[in-house]
């Protein structure tokens, strides 16, 4: 058995939440010895993994389909978690929402990161079988060292005295940027760390007018990778991600694997595989965040980062890669 994983405008949206789970794609396949190719014109395969819905997929599909090979469509993507995100991302949602269902319903079998993600394209006029199956995350690699906090603290001047809360992703109004903004000119004697590119994630007036009349306590270092980022999640007191919609949050799970103290924004999508004061904290309002930072910092609430970093665990890349095995068998006997 031979897999195609296929990335339409890499260079688009590498450093995109999509970017990240192609890559842990095949991280997890390589660790199980399962045999991919990445190569577009490669036509030695078994079945087509899909996992991106610019145009360029029709004809990825249609290739398939006539070399009569078997299609997964991994669907990352949905109307909701396309509102409320770049510019006019809004006006467009309901085309979206038919090109997402015509290009799903090329597949023969559809995967989704969460059973809630599932439970949204149920809703959908889909009729293919849907399967939860996480994006994963390399918990061996996001196992913060102190040469790599070190190196983040010195970088941007982070003192052993700071409170510090980081956030990582695109500046949308549908990851909570706003929200983030708002918390940090509430508590200016903590930093505040947005991780993301500012240009690419082609901002709203509402967010470029926040970025003009940003608080100082706020740094946007942009899009940063590797040990830097690592090092921030290794020091920082809160990871606080007050996102609006997710299909999953790659972002959360390196955040559990890296033993970060976890504050989310609660929603449909972080059930019920994360539990309130179970493995994470979950506030609903600007007061609730400002209040769970206050007592996080000041110690004055347990820990979850133990039971945080069993939900990054369970999700290991060689774990999923054994997920993944299972639904391609089902999908070869087809």
């Amino acid at each position: 058995m031979k897999i195609k994983l296929y990335f339409g405008m890499e260079n688009a949206i590498k450093k995109s939440g999509i970017g990240r789970a192609f890559y842990h794609q095949k991280k997890a396949l390589t660790l199980n010895n399962i045999e991919f190719t990445t190569d577009k014109n490669d036509l030695d395969y078994d079945i087509l993994h899909i996992n991106t819905v610019y145009p360029d997929s029709i004809s990825m599909i249609k290739q398939a389909r006539e070399n009569n090979k078997k299609i997964i469509y991994h669907a990352h993507s949905t109307e909701e978690d396309f509102k409320n995100s770049f510019m006019f991302s809004n006006s467009f949602a309901g085309l979206y929402k038919k090109w997402l269902v015509y290009l799903y319903n090329s597949a023969d079998v559809i995967i989704t990161p969460t059973p809630y993600s599932k439970s949204l394209l149920e809703s959908y006029d889909l009729n293919k079988e849907i399967y939860p199956i996480s994006n994963g995350v390399d918990v061996a690699q996001f196992n913060p060292t102190s040469k790599q906090i070190n190196e983040f603290t010195q970088q941007f001047h982070i003192s052993e005295e700071d409170k510090l809360v980081i956030s990582v992703g695109w500046l949308f109004e549908r990851k909570g940027f706003d929200t983030f903004v708002e918390v940090a000119r509430e508590m200016p004697r903590v930093k505040f760390m947005w991780f993301g590119d500012v240009r690419l994630s082609n901002p709203t007036s509402k967010i470029k007018k926040l970025l003009k009349e940003l608080p100082e306590n706020l740094i946007l270092p942009g899009y940063v990778s590797g040990d830097i980022i690592k090092g921030a999640y290794g020091r920082a007191d809160v990871f606080f991600f007050p996102s609006r919609e997710e299909t999953e949050g790659i972002v959360v799970l390196e955040a559990l694997a890296c033993k970060t103290q976890i504050l989310l924004r609660d929603i449909p999508a972080f059930d019920p595989w994360m539990q309130d004061r179970v493995n994470c904290y979950k506030g609903k309002t600007n007061q609730d965040f400002i209040d769970y930072i206050n007592k996080i910092i000041n110690h004055e609430l347990p820990s979850t980062i133990e039971e945080g970093c069993k939900v990054a665990k369970e999700r290991d890349l060689l774990l999923i890669g054994k997920q993944l095995k299972e639904v391609y068998e089902k999908v070869e006997s087809l």
